[in-house]
């Protein structure tokens, strides 16, 4: 795990796994979902505080998403996110999961930041858009 500019742990939970203990495909993406948004919280923004101050959200774009190795009860994973590209209202992020140092799953990731009233894409907001380019 290196080159990462965020990585969050999460543990695998029974809810997390199929009959056979093994994580549901669709399941990496709330995991995927929950580090975005701790890592939004590590950069010093909530969700709310851009809903309620800027009037913004992010929403997922597009998804390109490759499985390696399945994920099994009690696993604990770490989720990385890191900047790829960003641009006036969309940010391509790679994220990894990785258990045990070994790569379960890969995705880019692309959100868009859109009006919260319109849903219709707008610029990043300017302080975040500054904390992010630290990282792109």
């Amino acid at each position: 795990m290196s080159n990462v500019d965020f990585s969050f742990p999460i543990r695998v939970y029974y809810q997390d796994t199929d009959a056979g203990g093994v994580v549901y495909h669709s399941t990496y993406l709330n995991f995927m979902e929950r580090a975005r948004y701790e890592w939004l919280r590590e950069l010093g923004f909530n969700v709310a505080a851009l809903h309620d101050i800027h009037q913004a959200l992010f929403m997922v774009r597009s998804l390109e998403i490759e499985y390696f190795r399945p994920a099994v009860l009690d696993d604990l994973l770490h989720v990385t996110v890191a900047v790829n590209e960003i641009g006036r209202s969309r940010i391509k992020l790679l994220q990894t999961i990785f258990c045990n140092h070994v790569q379960l799953v890969s995705a880019t990731v692309q959100v868009v930041c859109v009006g919260a009233e319109k849903l219709k894409p707008i610029s990043i907001p300017v302080p975040l858009r500054e904390r992010i380019g630290k990282f792109a």
